[in-house]
């Protein structure tokens, strides 16, 4: 009983969220952590840290930092799958630091439908395909096709590649359960080029007139460094004429990942993860893909249990970053 008279002491005297640590002696360690679970049950408590010959608990309940997110933004709520790694372009700002000499590093089209129906079971609401270049895949149209049979789908691309065999390859995808993501920079050619490439700003531009004629949801993402950003305003216009819905208009922040040599700062205490699986493993964001920081698992599968890990994860940064953050009051 004496931790608890310890504990009952110490709590009293911290405000809601703050902390007591309270030893115990190591013959009686299980004991103690069990009497001091079950007080912290009856009172409203919970422990914070169970150390050797200590524990720390927690005046009241540390909020869920699930419970705090968007639907939309748990882990989980969407999966990312890179399908490849190789790409027809080298752009200078690329995370995953694809490009033609790139290794390709393909998912592959088993593991592409496993990963769709264990995704489909664990209440995964969408499945986003990016690359490297996706359409550099033979396979890409039983690939997407794999994925809309159990989910709607986002497939990411540079759009330059819709001609020959790969526009016959995008018109045999499901229409009705697939939505191309087509990336560009800028209103005109000049910061777009700057980045990806002379001519790919045209080829983009008449990648995404192409995936319309063919009947397509098209999204268009756009990567701007922080001293471009007065570009938004006519971005936004010039996407409007080419019939993309405003809320298909993706403008993110250039993350100094992969190739970039500038950009903001993205790590997993400051990242809420978005699941993402290559063909080495299970990566906590796709801006950083490539990177061991942010390597959770080399097992896929069962998938469930590649989402529970990152989750579990989360709520650990989360709850550490609270603990971290205490109130001292001065007055």
């Amino acid at each position: 009983m004496g931790v608890v008279l310890d504990l009952i002491e110490g709590i009293g005297r911290v405000p809601t969220g703050g902390t007591v640590t309270v030893g115990f002696g190591h013959a009686h360690r299980v004991a103690a952590l069990d009497l001091v679970e079950a007080w912290c049950a009856a009172t409203g408590n919970e422990i914070a840290v169970a150390a050797q010959l200590t524990v720390t608990v927690r005046h009241g309940r540390a909020p869920d930092p699930l419970a705090q997110l968007d639907p939309a933004q748990r882990p989980g709520a969407r999966v990312w799958v890179y399908t490849n790694f190789d790409c027809n372009l080298a752009c200078d700002y690329c995370c995953v630091r694809s490009s033609p000499k790139a290794a390709r590093r393909a998912i592959g089209a088993d593991r592409l439908q496993q990963i769709a129906s264990e995704a489909a079971d664990a209440d995964v609401s969408e499945l986003i395909l990016t690359g490297g270049e996706p359409f550099l895949l033979n396979d890409l149209d039983d690939l997407v096709n794999s994925c809309t049979d159990r989910l709607p789908t986002t497939l990411l691309t540079n759009g330059m590649l819709f001609r020959g065999t790969r526009l016959e390859r995008l018109r045999r995808m499901d229409r009705s359960r697939l939505t191309l993501q087509v990336s560009v920079d800028s209103a005109t050619p000049a910061i777009h080029d700057s980045h990806r490439g002379t001519g790919s700003w045209a080829k983009a531009v008449n990648g995404i007139r192409i995936a319309h004629e063919e009947g397509f949801r098209v999204k268009v993402a756009a990567t701007l460094p922080a001293d471009q950003m007065h570009e938004l305003d006519p971005f936004h216009v010039f996407l409007d004429t080419l019939a993309i819905s405003r809320e298909d208009q993706v403008i993110r922040a250039l993350a100094h990942r992969g190739v970039s040599d500038s950009g903001i700062e993205l790590t997993v205490n400051s990242l809420i993860p978005e699941v993402t699986i290559t063909a080495d493993g299970v990566y906590w964001h796709p801006v950083a893909a490539d990177h061991d920081d942010q390597f959770v698992t080399r097992d896929i599968f069962p998938l469930a249990d590649a989402i529970a890990e990152i989750t579990r994860r989360f709520v650990a940064h989360r709850r550490a970053a609270d603990s971290a953050a205490e109130w001292f009051p001065c007055a």
